[in-house]
């Protein structure tokens, strides 16, 4: 069933991009427990097996519905661009315990086999302890599942929100909403997101639009935020089918010779806007020796920068893209 999102001009002014650790971390153990979704993660599945059957996830799993409302405040959306995951479990520890028990019970009510069970009914009788626990598995599961990898998926989550940044400026709202995702359309004023979990409708009076890229909710849009949390649509992320593939030597030898190894290599990598942390695990170097490359390459006009949340991105200015993606380059 589609979901719709009634915005008007005050929402429209105030639609963001944000990333979340936490949301990533939420979506990656809903993947475990959806059999159908791991052939698109099968290099990930790979990678965190062996830890993954250390860890207990069942209470997650049976709030996370494949139809009908899953529990927000365990994933409420970011209230900034780039927060940690320390940032967002704390927001989550810090949940009135009435609040959740009420979205505990909306997850359940749909299904009275799980609502009337012994489990339910245990995580509604004391949402306090309730919030505890899920935190605590989301912790474990952020340390096993998701932080081991969090450089690289946090780099191409970055990439994707830069690109669409600039497609924003240059297409406009409506026609960004399709290239996110074909799920997502606009007509009027209201933003239809088809196939999301379960049917929801809201009027976000003023508060703004949330738009979160995510590599484990790919390929579907998902929606479905409810009060008191910002509306938010989380859609599949630019660029994954690359993602747990170690890139090939692409730097010309001759751009090497010129620039020095290091240099050249840092440029070659920068495909998509990039902070220096992401470049050094993506090349296998030193944050520090990265930031001293990254610096001479702006100086020299080769980069440029721009600062989002707590970071900096570099991308490649025309004279940089010119070097390092030479018309008829190759390995000299």
């Amino acid at each position: 069933m589609p979901s719709h999102l009634h915005l008007d001009e005050s929402d429209l002014v105030r639609c963001r991009f944000a990333l979340s650790p936490l949301g990533e971390t939420q979506a990656a153990v809903r993947v475990l427990a959806t059999p159908e979704r791991h052939g698109y993660h099968l290099p990930w599945l790979r990678l965190i097996r062996d830890a993954a059957d250390g860890l207990a996830l069942e209470p997650l799993w049976l709030l996370m519905a494949r139809h009908g409302h899953s529990p927000d405040f365990f994933s409420p959306p970011p209230t900034g661009p780039v927060p940690t995951f320390e940032e967002e479990i704390t927001g989550v520890r810090s949940v009135d315990p009435e609040v959740a028990r009420q979205d505990i019970a909306l997850s359940l009510v749909n299904r009275p086999e799980l609502l009337h069970s012994p489990a339910g009914q245990a995580l509604l009788a004391d949402p306090a302890r309730t919030v505890r626990d899920l935190a605590d598995l989301l912790e474990q599961a952020w340390r096993v599942l998701v932080e081991p990898h969090w450089p690289r998926l946090r780099a191409l989550l970055e990439a994707d929100i830069a690109y669409h940044s600039r497609r924003l400026a240059a297409v406009g709202f409506e026609r960004l909403l399709s290239e996110l995702s074909p799920q997502l359309s606009w007509s009027g004023s209201t933003l239809t997101i088809v196939g999301a979990r379960g049917r929801h409708s809201r009027v976000l009076g003023g508060q703004g639009l949330v738009l979160i890229p995510s590599v484990f909710c790919w390929p579907d849009a998902v929606s479905g935020f409810e009060p008191p949390w910002q509306p938010a649509v989380v859609y599949p992320a630019r660029g994954i089918g690359g993602l747990w593939t170690e890139p090939a030597d692409r730097t010309p030898q001759a751009l090497a010779r010129l620039l020095g190894r290091g240099r050249a290599d840092v440029l070659c990598a920068l495909d998509e806007p990039a902070g220096p942390s992401a470049l050094a695990h993506r090349l296998g170097l030193a944050v520090s020796s990265v930031s001293e490359h990254l610096s001479v390459l702006r100086a020299a006009g080769l980069l440029t920068s721009r600062r989002y949340g707590h970071q900096v991105l570099y991308e490649r200015t025309p004279l940089g893209i010119a070097l390092a993606v030479p018309e008829h380059g190759g390995q000299e």
